[in-house]
């Protein structure tokens, strides 16, 4: 098993660079020689600078033209002809689809996929994602249906709607909870002090992740107390959930939030705010969520897949139902009232952390999936 080629694939070089760098590191002090795979970004030079090699893979992940992802198909395939891998582990949906298939017909015996949640494909009842739902469905079926594939979940529901719609059997599936946290990195700070309670939100600007729905708690909220509200994070055009740029313009110029855009370094963020919330439709596992609990902050987030998991509502923060504001701010009114509140909360949320969620953890789980392949 020592020195057996593992490809990392994905369809941003952000995603492998923000979530899955730390398990790569760990696989290399393994022994394993561990290659990127995704499309050219901005991340791409510091995958390089970390001493991995990086293949190129011109996948575009807005596309749904048949021509350019049968093309996106056949070079992934070309690709895993020529390295030769002893596993392949695939994330987010493209790469899950096209790796399979590239490693059903090469007959890559090791071939895991990471289903990091639902999305929009499984969230939306629009007509959009009706529609998706009719073509993705029976090849997600078909892709994942093959005795080579083994594929990890971040929670159980999201497993549970994989076996009922029959993409996957039970035995081929292990439930690993998220990518972990960096336990020293992401160090405990007490709540800090502020003249004004500082409560962000940071996601990725999608109408899925409930951004609208902290926006209408922010019209109660800032009718009743004084407070800051934060929304960190970039948009994602190329999703189907995104918020334009203008929409959340307008809801800075009404005073209702502010927004920070993408923070690099998202521990000063955490030490210097007072409550965290994630009010999203569905999750895999956020790793906001375990970062803000390292970090020892309260926490408010749905009662959904994936924030349940790290959220035990009155522990270490408040659960609330998805879509509703009124109860969003219900309980940031509670722990901005409450400050005493927040910093039991907060060390609760380190423990948990440090119990459940840590690198070391969520690496040495997804090791011994790979030994159990090799």
């Amino acid at each position: 098993m020592p020195n057996s080629k593992v490809l990392l694939v994905a369809n941003t070089d952000w995603y492998l660079f923000n979530f899955r760098l730390s398990l790569a590191k760990f696989l290399r002090d393994k022994g394993f020689d561990v290659v990127f795979v995704s499309p050219d970004g901005e991340y791409r030079e510091s995958i390089i600078q970390n001493g991995f090699q990086h293949i190129l893979w011109h996948l575009n992940r807005r596309s749904t033209s048949i021509f350019f992802e049968a093309k996106a198909l056949i070079e992934l395939f070309r690709i895993y002809k020529i390295e030769k891998p002893d596993l392949v582990h695939h994330f987010t949906i493209k790469p899950v689809i096209y790796g399979s298939i590239s490693s059903r017909l090469l007959s890559i015996k090791a071939t895991v996929h990471s289903i990091t949640g639902l999305g929009y494909i499984f969230l939306s009842n629009d007509w959009k994602g009706k529609l998706l739902r009719l073509f993705v469905f029976p090849i997600y079926k078909f892709s994942l249906s093959h005795q080579n594939n083994f594929i990890i979940f971040e929670n159980s529901y999201d497993r549970d709607v994989f076996i009922k719609h029959k993409f996957v059997k039970i035995e081929r599936t292990s439930i690993i909870q998220g990518v972990g946290v960096d336990e020293d990195y992401y160090g405990y700070s007490p709540d800090p002090n502020l003249e004004v309670p500082l409560v962000i939100l940071p996601a990725r600007m999608l109408f899925d992740k409930g951004i609208n729905t902290l926006v209408e708690a922010a019209k109660i909220l800032k009718a009743k107390v004084s407070v800051k509200i934060a929304l960190i994070g970039d948009v994602d055009p190329g999703n189907p959930s995104s918020i334009d740029v203008s929409t959340i313009q307008n809801w800075e110029s009404e005073g209702l939030v502010e927004w920070w855009g993408f923070q690099k370094d998202m521990r000063q963020v955490y030490q210097n705010c007072n409550i965290v919330t994630l009010p999203s439709l569905g999750e895999g596992l956020p790793t906001v969520l375990i970062e803000a609990a390292a970090s020892g902050r309260a926490i408010v987030a749905t009662d959904v897949a994936g924030c349940r998991d790290v959220v035990k509502d009155g522990e270490n923060g408040f659960l609330v139902p998805p879509n509703n504001p009124n109860a969003l701010a219900d309980v940031i009114l509670d722990l901005i009232n409450d400050p005493a509140k927040r910093e039991l909360m907060g060390k609760k949320g380190r423990s948990i952390a440090e119990e459940k969620f840590t690198t070391q953890i969520v690496n040495n789980k997804t090791l011994d999936v790979y030994k159990t392949l090799l």
